[in-house]
């Protein structure tokens, strides 16, 4: 779909790092802890089905940046990104509106969609049976680094002694 804008003043975004990010950017410290308290959560949830349901530009229409598939904010969805929120301490006041972004505008959005209305609706699923932790790319550069994924049910891993125990 975003490949519709490839002639317009757009930056696309690669397959491998189209994600859904549930808790804000932030600096986490120690990668480990971060993990641990991942893992701590992921463990305490079952897969579930992620239903996209629309296409369009947003998160303002007027002024769009970003070509982005919103997903249903399911129950499911909406206590794993309260629990991951708890567990990093985190807080964000803002409406939770889960999308994926395809495409990122540069300059007048708005021109952008009327040159390029894209504004449809998706009956599209994906089963989610982990949560990742994602290192974002430098300013200016493109792909997230996965630094752990944790499947949903898995508990955190017991430590093991020098004989397995």
């Amino acid at each position: 779909m975003a490949r519709e804008l490839q002639h317009l003043p757009v930056r696309l975004i690669a397959a491998a790092d189209i994600h859904l990010t549930l808790v804000p950017p932030w600096n986490e410290a120690s990668i480990s802890d971060a993990v641990g308290k991942l893992g701590s959560v992921a463990g305490r949830f079952g897969e579930f089905v992620l239903e996209f349901r629309h296409v369009g530009y947003g998160p303002e229409p007027r002024r769009p940046r970003f070509l982005w598939a919103e997903c249903a904010a399911g129950p499911d969805l909406a206590q794993l990104r309260a629990a991951l929120l708890q567990a990093f301490g985190q807080t964000d006041e803002r409406p939770f509106r889960p999308h994926v972004t395809l495409a990122r505008l540069r300059g007048n959005g708005a021109a952008i969609a009327r040159k390029c209305p894209i504004d449809r609706e998706l009956a599209m699923a994906q089963r989610i049976g982990s949560v990742e932790l994602l290192q974002s790319p430098a300013p200016g550069e493109s792909g997230y680094k996965l630094l752990a994924a944790l499947p949903f049910g898995a508990g955190p891993e017991p430590a093991t002694g020098p004989n397995g125990v």
